[in-house]
């Protein structure tokens, strides 16, 4: 793609989300959401694949649909109450019609399916900024009108950590399984975004931290499905060692980052008399780790049957550039230590 087109699309990226952060209108973020999904959509489609060109399909249809969805609901607010202020929501029918719209945006259970078909018909990078960048409007709409139905959203997030655990079970695609697994971690973001908006926002930065780990190293890689995983070892040994930290992180095992929040949240759930919830989600937490083991076993406990002729690619100079996933992966594993300083934070 021409630098010059891709500056603009990602500046339009940038843009788009900056106008919802900012907007204290709902026709204001409804715009800045529009501009972000017509940013991504050509760096989506870019590669003129039959595949990429059916997940931005796929991706527009529901994007344009969820912001309809958002557009009737915030008329609908202005009809009933007179206002179009996002902290001004008080009608019930609205706040529940555009916590539905912006869940359809995120990709939260029941509404995910489109999810991983999407994901799976982009590259990593493009796959990367899906998983993260495009999460951050919406969540910022959804932390803003702090929906007073709390059945909702515990609903919500209880069925995308079941959805996101189980759907990961079977499969064998890598980005469906980061798919699946971003499922699962909105799910345990908007359990707790009504009791503690500031530990969602934790937990939305340690996920986009490890998110990104783990993208990068698939990238690395060039590894698409389980079976290309146990060709790891002879392209980067050093990399395939640590990759089973970022995927255990991703799982939520002490000692490593991704321990913190979810801790966090069981305690923040247990504080607020939910410990059923608490449970269903920490049990929740098992399928995902399931996923995360095995596709730890396939990197590193099995090798590949052909043997590499030639010279072993890790003697050669790294293609990419890897300033990023070494910063990433080390913040991906080393900082649980930090959590009083968090838990601090939360507090302040």
């Amino acid at each position: 793609m021409n630098p010059y087109i891709l500056t603009a699309l990602l500046f339009g990226l940038g843009l788009g989300t900056t106008i919802t952060f900012a907007s204290s209108h709902w026709l204001l973020a409804w715009m800045g959401l529009e501009m972000n999904t017509l940013a991504i959509i050509p760096l989506m489609a870019q590669h003129h694949h039959p595949r990429a060109v059916e997940a931005t399909t796929k991706y527009f249809l529901t994007q344009a649909t969820a912001a309809a969805m958002l557009l009737f609901a915030s008329a609908t607010n202005a009809w009933l109450t007179g206002q179009w202020e996002i902290q001004q929501m008080t009608h019930p029918l609205p706040v529940t019609l555009i916590t539905l719209a912006l869940a359809l945006k995120i990709g939260l259970a029941p509404v995910h399916s489109w999810l991983p078909e999407v994901l799976q018909g982009l590259d990593f990078t493009t796959g990367l900024i899906l998983s993260t960048w495009q999460k951050l409007a919406p969540f910022a709409l959804l932390l803003q009108i702090q929906p007073a139905n709390s059945i909702i959203l515990v609903a919500l997030g209880l069925a995308s950590t079941l959805i996101g655990g189980w759907g990961g079970l079977n499969q064998t695609q890598l980005r469906k399984v980061l798919a699946y697994s971003s499922i699962a971690h909105l799910g345990w973001m908007i359990l707790v975004l009504q009791f503690s908006p500031s530990l969602t926002l934790l937990t939305l930065l340690t996920y986009f931290v490890m998110t990104l780990s783990a993208f990068l190293v698939f990238k690395l890689n060039k590894s698409t499905n389980l079976n290309m995983l146990a060709t790891s070892w002879a392209k980067a040994p050093a990399i395939t060692a640590l990759t089973p930290l970022i995927l255990l992180s991703l799982g939520g095992l002490p000692p490593l980052t991704g321990f913190m929040p979810k801790w966090l949240i069981l305690q923040e759930l247990t504080k607020q008399d939910l410990a059923p919830t608490a449970t269903i989600a920490a049990m929740s937490a098992l399928l995902s780790l399931f996923f995360y083991l095995r596709l730890s076993y396939a990197m590193t406990l099995t090798m590949s049957p052909n043997t590499l002729a030639g010279t072993a690619p890790w003697r050669l100079q790294p293609s990419q550039f890897v300033l990023p996933l070494a910063v990433g992966t080390t913040t991906t594993l080393l900082l649980l230590p930090l959590t009083p300083a968090a838990v601090a934070l939360l507090v302040l």
